[in-house]
């Protein structure tokens, strides 16, 4: 175990899969609390959704669907289960808190769909892969929060869902560099390609609405 890091995983991974033909992209859990300093789940992530806001504009610009999630709780977190008993920040998330609301600077519009979810995974208990299935979406982009959780969450399912995915770095933000950095590495080098806010937006800009 005292091999070179990149080194280390070069000899086995870094495959490329690239982006798809149709896709999606996915704005995960930019919610309140995480711009709140108040809160518990502040995590000062500013610059990352100021990377997806400008990664939507981009995509919509071209027609590509734009799909939001949140996380929402019954109010007696009946439909919690054992992700709410574990994550205590999870109470911020019962149905009508304000820290589960969306950000400064990001309103859903009238023709992107939010997917509320109890779980770390966009995908987990919901409709979103039969919707991207029926739209004819072969690949997603991914942003959000927290890269080390429902972020990498979601990409493990959207892979085994059969979407090729992607992960726009600077997109999503962690309450810590560390876990931020060492699950971008791990995603891109087993589920995805991380890619940067620039490729990104130079891939959207080749598609035709």
């Amino acid at each position: 175990m005292t091999d070179d890091l990149a080194a280390n995983y070069a000899r086995a991974y870094g495959t490329r899969v690239g982006f798809g033909a149709r896709p999606a992209l996915i704005m995960i859990d930019f919610c309140q609390g995480y711009f709140d300093p108040a809160c518990d789940l502040y995590a000062g992530v500013e610059d990352a959704l100021a990377s997806a806001l400008r990664v939507r504009a981009a995509a919509r610009a071209v027609g590509v669907p734009v799909i939001l999630t949140n996380v929402v709780y019954h109010p007696t977190a009946i439909d919690g289960g054992r992700f709410y008993e574990k994550a205590a920040p999870l109470r911020y998330f019962l149905k009508g808190n304000p820290m589960g609301g969306w950000p400064a600077g990001l309103v859903p519009e009238e023709d992107e769909l939010v997917v509320s979810k109890q779980y770390p995974s966009a995908f987990f208990g919901t409709s979103l892969a039969s919707t991207l299935t029926a739209l004819g979406v072969d690949s997603v982009l991914l942003t959000g929060l927290t890269t080390s959780g429902c972020v990498r969450a979601t990409c493990v399912d959207a892979m085994s869902h059969g979407f090729r995915t992607a992960v726009i770095a600077e997109a999503c933000g962690d309450r810590h560099q560390a876990p931020h950095d060492a699950n971008l590495f791990d995603m891109n080098a087993k589920y995805a390609d991380v890619v940067g806010e620039g490729d990104a937006l130079a891939f959207l800009g080749t598609l035709m609405r």
